[in-house]
């Protein structure tokens, strides 16, 4: 493979763990495409990362919810004169509506984006690249697969599942599918949300560059799933085999998440 004419597209890839995807492999030589519904972000990062690493940038802005962008998307991952030859599924966004609430658009369009779209774009890039004979796909699920803790959770969950079924039917094809499951990261996923960062302790939070590392990482040596740092592989060990445990966490999380959705409802009433 010569990287000099490979690409990689990165979706979320104007901020966060997305844009940390774009550097990483723009350091190492791939041109990027990053995609991204914010076009003014995208065109500063893309400027940045030209820059630094000379290497080629395209910016695609679209909304994932829409099929017709997803479509879009789709024909560039197909276009064989710019073979993309790493997907990155990173656009997503936090869900923290209550499992019965009367309007569930939010928890639809999350579906669209972080489980439809995932679905699309990794069958049609894992279809251009067993073609070609050689690729990588990865998507970055969440530690939180392991918990009950609504929407955002299953969707997670759904995706390591995906991805680590992609992977078995892509055995000896040449291409890999990983799901990295990173767990607290300082981004801006929470502002996003419109929520405040959780007050944990410090330990508990994993740099963006180690949560990417690992799984560019893990995706070259064909794994199909990484845990980012040995202290939360502990962590999920515990979730996944000690269920009351989980559950317990899960009660937290959900009973904190509803006081402040009642809280913001009064405030809003």
């Amino acid at each position: 493979m010569n990287k000099v004419t490979s690409w990689a597209l990165v979706t979320g890839g104007s901020s966060g763990i997305g844009l940390e995807f774009a550097r990483q492999l723009a350091a190492d030589g791939y041109n990027v495409i990053l995609v991204s519904r914010d076009n003014d972000r995208l065109v500063t990062a893309a400027e940045q990362l030209r820059q630094k690493y000379q290497v080629q940038v395209e910016t695609i802005s679209v909304d994932l919810a829409r099929t017709q962008d997803v479509e879009y998307l789709i024909n560039r991952i197909c276009d064989e004169s710019r073979p993309v030859e790493v997907l990155v599924n990173d656009a997503g966004f936090a869900v923290r509506d209550s499992l019965l609430a009367e309007d569930t658009s939010r928890q639809t369009m999350a579906f669209s984006v972080m489980a439809e779209a995932i679905l699309k774009l990794s069958g049609a890039a894992a279809r251009a690249m067993v073609a070609r004979g050689g690729g990588r796909i990865i998507n970055v699920a969440s530690t939180s697969a392991w918990l009950f803790a609504g929407n955002y959770s299953a969707l997670k969950r759904w995706v390591v599942v995906y991805t680590e079924s992609l992977a078995l039917e892509l055995r000896d094809t040449g291409v890999a599918a990983t799901a990295v499951c990173p767990s607290w990261v300082k981004t801006n996923f929470h502002k996003s949300a419109g929520v405040d960062r959780p007050d944990v302790p410090n330990w508990l939070w994993v740099p963006v560059e180690t949560v990417v590392k690992s799984a560019l990482s893990a995706s070259s040596r064909g794994k199909s799933r990484v845990i980012p740092t040995f202290r939360w592989k502990i962590a999920i060990f515990i979730l996944k085999h000690c269920e009351p445990f989980a559950r317990i966490v899960s009660k937290k999380m959900v009973t904190k998440r509803l006081a402040e959705l009642e809280r913001k409802r009064r405030g809003n009433g």
